[in-house]
């Protein structure tokens, strides 16, 4: 839902569906409280965190221990996905599955330690995975087929995250065409950027996937402009800038604070409609995933504001951005989660453990 008044415009329930927020093991980067900020102040009410940060959210205890840290800290709300295990975890799925949004394939090379690349496993996680929630997949290239096989055979809902290519876009254009049941999410940092911008970033370009061509970039937007896309999810994976800066830097760049204002700036060049960034950013994602509409639940923008992305006032441990000088559009000014105004442009206004799990207890 979307109201708009002069220059601000209010959006009902903003939503990420792919992010990875640290803690525990890698408390360094990034705490639940730190990258929680960084959602409210990118106008975000609501995230889903990926399994990979060590330990991997694979088993009942490595579980119980994510749900904790991020309980006692969140300040927005939020959900976490269990991982499938590259040595099988299936029958840790029914006690994992009420406390989570979904689960996590990763099916191509990523950080961590949770590549599925046997297609008899990934068929067995399919299998065994209940319906109601939803099953999302890293999946390049031709492995897209592989997972495309898998829906036909189980009807199964499937959201392919983080989509990069001409060819991808193929793939998933023809099963929508069939009325397959999945879901497209695409990246900020792969319509805005291109594999020519590498010498000019750097280590900060790296991410997986990675940067592609501008013949790949031109296919993404078309696929948002003609409603392909469902979904433009920040992949927030931040790193410490030593880090990327080492002489092995790992893969993945913040993104929760620049992917509202991104899109902001996309609508004002030309490339897509005020209602299509309302469907991108919050009505897609909360539909794909079963969140429903909270009147209390909504965050405000001031349309009319530009703003220089910058490194030192971001709210991500990370302080660094790929976007770092770039000119951008919108200015969050309030975000209200249930009935509570918990951002208001530059403060956090709740203590940490705010946020709720919207997903426990969920069949």
């Amino acid at each position: 839902m979307l109201n708009r008044m002069a220059n601000l415009i209010r959006i009902n329930g903003m939503t990420d569906p792919h992010v990875h927020l640290r803690g525990m093991e890698w408390s360094y980067k990034g705490t639940f409280a730190s990258e929680t900020a960084a959602a409210l102040a990118g106008g975000y009410s609501l995230i889903l965190d990926m399994p990979n940060t060590p330990p991997s959210t694979t088993t009942r205890e490595t579980l119980d221990r994510k749900l904790a840290e991020i309980s006692a800290q969140a300040l927005c709300d939020w959900g976490v996905y269990f991982g499938a295990s590259q040595s099988g975890n299936t029958d840790e799925f029914p006690a994992a599955y009420g406390d989570v949004c979904g689960i996590k394939i990763f099916c191509n090379a990523t950080t961590g330690d949770l590549l599925v690349e046997d297609q008899a496993l990934r068929q067995k996680i399919y299998e065994t995975w209940p319906r109601g929630k939803v099953i999302a997949v890293h999946a390049e290239g031709p492995t897209v087929l592989d997972i495309l096989r898998l829906v036909r055979l189980t009807g199964k809902w499937t959201h392919f995250c983080h989509i990069s290519t001409a060819e991808e876009i193929g793939y998933l254009t023809e099963a929508k065409g069939e009325g397959l049941p999945i879901s497209i999410g695409v990246t900020p940092h792969h319509l805005y950027l291109t594999e020519d911008d590498l010498g000019r970033l750097g280590p900060l370009g790296l991410m997986k996937p990675e940067l592609k061509t501008k013949a790949d970039q031109r296919a993404l937007w078309d696929a948002v402009k003609l409603s392909v896309v469902d979904v433009i999810e920040s992949d927030h994976a931040p790193h410490m800038l030593e880090e990327k800066q080492s002489q092995k830097p790992p893969f993945g760049v913040p993104g929760l604070e620049t992917t509202l204002p991104l899109m902001l700036l996309a609508m004002q060049e030309g490339k897509i409609e005020l209602d299509r960034v309302v469907e991108l950013l919050a009505t897609n994602p909360r539909r794909i995933f079963g969140v429903p509409d909270e009147p209390g639940t909504y965050t405000v923008i001031h349309l009319d504001q530009s703003w220089i992305v910058e490194n030192d006032k971001l709210f991500t441990t990370a302080k660094w951005s790929p976007f770092a000088g770039m000119r951008v559009v919108g200015k969050v000014t309030k975000v209200w989660i249930r009935g509570r105004q918990v951002f208001d442009g530059e403060r956090i206004l709740v203590p940490a453990g705010y946020g709720e799990n919207r997903f426990k207890g969920r069949s």
